[in-house]
């Protein structure tokens, strides 16, 4: 039986489908194989995009682009650094009270052994062995998590340590990446090519730079609401909340874990936990709903549930790194499925419904403006044409 070929006689239809998922398997495959190779190179790229206003700032006020690049990277640590620094005091400090939670632990243990003697029938003999099987499974699961975590943490920390050379040269061979990429993609003209590097350039740093400002807004309201409720290391457990927004829509819900236990074993009583998870939930619909929304705008507009989706997928493929670059990644893919005709229809499916649609209407509203308007005025047709002359002028010879 002969294939059926698609309507302009070209390759069949399936063969198409079939080429593109073999793509598509082999381009999971690598990035997953080349995985602690791409992640660092993923990273210094979103950081370079991030830096590249600083070391614009500095070149333009006649620094040179290499002493413009090492300042810019240098003031990047400098932040890491403190922020590195501020965080092991907090530890510090943190690790000098567990004695008191210990002993306040045990208590709240003694009291559980003794509800469920009391209410649910059960020795405390059995409750300790039930409880030490349970546990014992756990540690066992969970050393074969920690050794994969531990090998793949100390593999990606050797290539991390290259991350601010990829910096460095990312920004020294801006203007030689753009060239080889209007060499790489001669069907598309420089002009059109350009406004599509300048606009997933806007989408990156209107998500890095938004999602700093929101982590810092989201720390102070998380630690303003721990404060209130009177739990230990407020500030600290905030912005560690507000740190885990890099893992969206769910980060945040992790970071109120640590804070809620230790209200359980450090307070009086245990509605203070479910305090503290009502704040870090009323902080995440803040979040979700007014502030990410105003502050990164509708340059990453991609709809909650493809986001998640991207989450579960970055989470599968690359771990703690792919949650994090699976938001930034995922709105990169828009804008380039948005350029390209027929990628379109998947651009749309990742965008936002609202934002969507109100573009939808406004190109129709503007395709049927422009058609009124060319209706309205027939003559705009015709005015360039030449005039036809009568059939039975002829014009007369010339004298001979």
């Amino acid at each position: 039986m002969r294939p059926l070929p698609n309507k302009d006689n070209e390759t069949p239809v399936y063969l198409k489908l079939a080429s593109s998922l073999v793509a598509l398997i082999a381009t999971v495959y690598i990035l997953y194989v080349l995985r602690e190779t791409i992640i660092p190179l993923a990273f210094s790229i979103l950081l370079a995009i991030l830096l590249h206003p600083v070391c614009a700032w500095l070149e333009v006020r006649k620094v040179p682009r290499i002493g413009a690049i090492l300042l810019s990277i240098l003031a990047l640590f400098t932040v890491i650094v403190i922020l590195v620094y501020v965080v092991s005091m907090q530890i510090g400090s943190f690790a000098e009270e567990l004695p008191r939670i210990t002993e306040k632990a045990e208590a709240i243990l003694d009291e559980t052994l003794t509800m469920g003697e009391r209410y649910l029938n059960i020795s405390r003999t059995q409750q300790v062995s039930e409880a030490k099987k349970y546990l014992i499974n756990a540690l066992s699961e969970g050393r074969a998590v920690l050794l994969n975590t531990l090998v793949t943490t100390t593999g990606a920390i050797s290539t991390f340590v290259l991350i601010p050379l990829y910096i460095f040269f990312f920004l020294l061979y801006r203007d030689f990446f753009r060239m080889f990429v209007h060499k790489a993609i001669r069907s598309v003209p420089n002009e059109e090519l350009n406004m599509l590097l300048k606009k997933i350039y806007e989408v990156i740093q209107s998500y890095l730079s938004g999602l700093f400002l929101v982590i810092l807004i989201v720390g102070v309201l998380n630690s303003i609401g721990l404060l209130i409720l009177g739990v230990p290391h407020a500030i600290f457990f905030g912005f560690l909340a507000g740190f885990l927004i890099l893992i969206p829509y769910i980060g945040i819900l992790i970071g109120s874990i640590l804070p809620a236990l230790l209200a359980i074993v450090t307070m009086d009583s245990p509605w203070y936990a479910v305090g503290v998870i009502g704040v870090m939930s009323f902080v995440q619909f803040l979040e979700g709903n007014l502030i990410t929304p105003h502050i990164v705008g509708s340059k990453v507009s991609v709809n909650p549930l493809a986001a998640i989706v991207a989450l579960f997928l970055g989470g599968q493929l690359w771990g703690l790194s792919g949650l994090i670059l699976a938001l930034p990644v995922t709105a990169i893919l828009k804008v380039i499925m948005d350029a390209v005709p027929s990628l379109e229809p998947y651009g749309f499916l990742l965008g936002e419904p609202v934002h969507e649609v109100a573009e939808e209407k406004a190109d129709m509203a503007r395709e049927q403006a422009a058609t009124k308007e060319f209706k309205k005025k027939p003559y705009r047709r015709h005015r360039n044409r030449p005039k036809k002359k009568p059939e039975g002028d002829v014009p007369p010879a010339p004298a001979g």
